[in-house]
């Protein structure tokens, strides 16, 4: 099994930043890829930007892309994610996943994860 455990959300004004981790615990040698994902209500889950276990390879919805960057240390298993220029539609509960070692790697498709956070609430008021 693998705990997954986001932090760093809040209230941001537009424009600002905040960085989320991620930290993950438990068989993290299984694991392949990892993601986040942000989701609000009434609506469904979104892909955000996601990367290699090793770190090696990254991907990004694209109304992220520039503003957003997707890191990881692996000596600490955890994930972050960094947001600078945040806008009001980036307010969410972000979450992020994993997705075991014998899986391909397909960041955007939330059945492809294993293992999910309980999430963190982002807001940021215009």
């Amino acid at each position: 099994q693998v705990q997954l455990v986001e932090s760093g959300g809040g209230l941001v004004q537009a424009g600002g930043s905040l960085r989320l981790s991620c930290a993950a615990a438990g068989r993290t040698f299984s694991l392949r890829f990892m993601s986040w994902f942000r989701q609000v209500p009434g609506k469904e889950r979104d892909f955000v930007a996601g990367i290699t276990w090793s770190g090696g390879t990254t991907y990004y919805e694209d109304s992220v892309k520039g503003r957003f960057t997707v890191s990881k240390d692996n000596a600490e298993n955890t994930m972050y994610l960094q947001m600078n220029s945040l806008k009001p539609e980036d307010t969410a509960v972000y979450y992020c996943a994993a997705g075991l070692a014998y899986k391909s790697v397909l960041f955007a498709a939330t059945l492809n994860y294993d293992y999910w956070g309980q999430g963190t609430q982002v807001t940021v008021s215009s």
